[in-house]
C-alpha cells in the first residue's frame, strides 16, 4: 500500500495524488493538516517537508515522477 502524506495547499502534493491516480495506483493520503498527529511520525521518518511518500519498500518526498510511475 502506497501512503502519501500531504498538507492543504501543498503543490506538490497535489502533482503526486494526481500523477497518483493517473498512473492508477492506490493510496491512502494522510493530511498533516487536518491530522496533525501523525506529523511526529514523518518527523521521526527524517522527513520535514510534505509530500512524503511511502511505499513498502521505499520511501521519499518530493513529487518524484519517476518514482510514481514505478509504482504503476
Amino acid at each position: 500500500m502506497v501512503t502519501v502524506y500531504s498538507k492543504n495547499n501543498c503543490m506538490q502534493c497535489n502533482m503526486t495524488k494526481k500523477e497518483l491516480t493517473k498512473l492508477g495506483v492506490e493510496f491512502t493520503e494522510i493530511n498533516l493538516d487536518e491530522q496533525p498527529e501523525y506529523i511526529q511520525q514523518v518527523k521521526d521518518l527524517g522527513f520535514s517537508a510534505a509530500p512524503v511518500i511511502q511505499t513498502p519498500t521505499d520511501i521519499w518526498a518530493g513529487f518524484q515522477p519517476a518514482k510514481l510511475k514505478a509504482l504503476a
